[in-house]
C-alpha cells in the first residue's frame, strides 16, 4: 500500500450522471490503487474532501447515488482483482471494483455463476453491494449481500473486516447503504455451481395481470428465476397482460449432443451499439403501445423446456452497448417500487394509473421478493416489485411519480434507492423507517460525515452532520 493517492487538488473535473442521465453534477475524479490510497482519501484533513467523498464504479445507478457535487469520486475500477473459486466451499475473493462481467467470464467455465445477477454484469462487486441487489431469483435465494461471507471496508475511521458474524451491525448497514458507510475494496462471495451457460425456461402469455399474479403467487417457488413483462400501455381488457418467463440452470444432460462442446462458455460482447442519442419524442405512447403489441404477440402462448443461452436469459440488454441512449438527450427514470403481498392491489393501481396519463413506459418488469436482508436500507422486502422505465419529457411525469410515491409508501412499501433520481426526503422515512439507525452506524465510522453524495444530501440523510 502506497498510502499516497493523487493529488484531488489537480485532478481533473467531470461532469457524472447515472445511468438515466439525469441529475448531472461536477466533482473530481480520482482512481485509487489500493486500500492505502482510499483510506488517504478518505481521511477527514482540511481541505479534503469537505465536500464530500462517494465511490463509484460503472455508473449503472440510474440516478444520483455515485455522484457528489463539489467534491470528490472514487473511481474503484482499479481494485479489480480476480481469484478462484475453491472448488470445495465455492467460495472466492475478489476486488471491490471488479466487474461482475469479469467475475463470469473467469468463472463460468470451471462452472461457477454468480449467486445474483440485476439486468446487466455491468456493475462492480462494490456497487453490488452498496446497492444490495437483486434478481429474478430472489424470491428463492434472497439478495447479493445474503451471499457475501466477508468483506474490506475501508472507512473515514479506519479499516474493517466485516462479514454477517462480524461487525454484523455495520456489515448490514453497508449492505444497501449505498456508498455511505465506507469503500469496499475487496469481498468474498459464495458462488453458483452450474453445469452449463444455458437456461432451461418456460414461457407462458396472459391476458390480464390478475392471471400472471395468480400464477406467480401460486407456482414461482418451483423455479428458481421468474419475471414477467407487463403492457402497461394497453387499454381496456389489454391493460396489464403479460409474458411470464421462469426457469433453472440447464443440466448437460438436457443440452444436444451439438451443444454440448459450448456447454460452459461465457457470453459474449455486445453485437450493437447505440452511437448517439435517440431525437426526443421518439417513444410515445403511440409507439410503445405499438411495440408492445408486438413484443406480446411473438411470445409463445405456451412453451416449456426451451433452452436458452444463459446472457440473452438474465442480460438481453447487455447485448446493446449504449442502450441508454435510446431514451434520447433528456434521459429517462426508472422507478421500481416494492409493496408487501397483502397490498398487491398497488401493483394494479400504479398499472392503471400510469396508463391513463398516457406517459409512456418501455419497460415493465414485475418479479417476486422473498424476505429481505437486515440493512436498515436494503430494498427489497416480501412481496411484490414493479419496475418501470419512463423518459423525460411528458409533463404528466412527475405527478404521475409523486403520485405513485404516495401511494407505495402508503402501503408500507419503498422505492429503490439505487434508481431513484427524483424522490422527496420527507417520504424517505416512511419507506425506510430505519434510516435513523442506519446513521447512528454511519456517524460511528464516519463522524465528520466525509462520506456523501448527491442522493444522500438530496434525501436529507446528511442533515445529522455540518453542512
Amino acid at each position: 500500500m502506497t498510502g499516497r493517492p493523487p493529488d484531488t487538488q489537480t485532478e481533473p473535473g467531470r461532469t457524472l450522471t447515472g445511468w438515466g442521465r439525469t441529475a448531472p453534477s461536477w466533482a473530481r475524479v480520482v482512481t485509487p490503487r489500493d486500500d492505502g490510497e482510499v483510506a488517504t482519501l478518505l481521511s477527514p484533513l482540511p481541505g479534503r474532501g469537505a465536500r464530500g467523498v462517494i465511490a463509484r464504479g460503472l455508473g449503472r445507478s440510474y440516478g444520483d447515488a455515485a455522484q457528489r457535487s463539489g467534491g470528490v469520486v472514487l473511481d474503484m475500477t482499479a481494485l479489480a482483482d480476480l481469484g478462484a473459486v475453491d472448488p470445495a466451499s465455492g467460495l472466492i475473493t475478489v476486488g471491490g471494483g471488479l466487474c461482475l462481467d469479469d467475475l463470469i467470464r473467469a468463472s463460468l467455465p470451471g462452472g461457477w455463476f454468480v449467486p445474483v445477477t440485476p439486468g446487466t454484469r455491468q456493475v462492480t462487486v462494490g456497487g453490488a453491494i452498496a446497492a444490495d441487489i437483486h434478481g429474478k431469483n430472489h424470491h428463492v435465494d434472497g439478495s447479493f449481500c445474503r451471499h457475501v461471507t466477508s468483506l474490506t471496508l475501508v472507512t473515514p475511521t479506519g479499516t474493517h473486516e466485516l462479514g454477517p458474524d462480524n461487525e454484523p451491525e455495520l456489515f448490514w448497514a453497508t449492505a444497501g447503504g449505498m456508498g455511505l458507510t465506507g469503500v469496499v475494496t475487496r469481498a468474498t462471495l459464495r458462488m453458483q455451481p452450474v453445469e452449463t451457460s444455458f437456461v432451461t425456461v418456460d414461457t407462458a402469455r396472459f391476458e390480464d395481470l390478475d392471471a400472471v399474479m395468480a400464477e406467480m403467487e401460486h407456482t414461482d417457488s418451483a423455479y428458481r428465476y421468474s419475471v414477467a413483462w407487463v403492457d402497461c400501455m394497453g387499454r381496456g381488457g389489454h391493460l396489464g397482460r403479460a409474458v411470464l418467463t421462469r426457469g433453472d440452470h440447464s443440466p448437460s444432460s438436457a443440452l444436444h449432443p451439438g451443444r454440448r462442446s459450448a456447454a460452459l462458455r461465457a457470453p459474449g460482447q455486445p453485437r450493437l451499439r447505440v452511437p448517439v442519442a435517440a431525437p426526443w419524442g421518439l417513444l410515445t405512447a403511440a409507439t410503445m403501445a405499438a411495440f408492445n403489441e408486438l413484443w406480446f404477440r411473438k411470445a409463445p402462448r405456451h412453451r416449456a423446456g426451451a433452452i436458452e443461452p444463459l446472457g440473452s436469459f438474465f442480460h438481453p440488454l447487455d447485448g446493446v452497448a449504449d442502450w441508454n441512449l435510446l431514451y434520447g438527450s433528456r434521459g429517462f427514470v426508472q422507478y421500481q417500487f416494492v409493496v408487501p403481498d397483502q397490498h398487491d392491489e398497488i401493483v394494479r393501481v400504479a398499472i392503471g394509473r400510469m396508463s391513463a396519463s398516457g406517459v409512456p413506459s418501455f419497460l415493465a418488469v414485475l418479479k417476486r421478493f422473498g424476505p429481505g436482508d437486515p440493512g436498515p436500507l436494503s430494498f427489497p422486502r416480501a412481496g411484490w416489485t414493479l419496475a418501470l422505465d419512463f423518459p423525460l419529457g411528458p409533463p404528466a411525469l412527475a405527478p404521475l411519480l409523486d403520485e405513485l410515491d404516495e401511494l407505495v409508501a402508503g402501503a408500507g412499501g419503498r422505492v429503490y434507492l439505487a434508481k431513484d433520481a427524483r424522490l422527496r426526503p420527507e417520504l424517505l422515512t416512511r419507506m425506510y423507517p430505519r434510516a435513523g439507525e442506519f446513521n447512528e452506524v454511519r456517524r460511528r465510522v464516519d463522524p465528520e460525515g466525509v462520506l456523501r453524495s448527491d442522493l444522500s444530501t438530496r434525501l436529507g440523510l446528511d442533515a445529522d452532520w455540518a453542512q
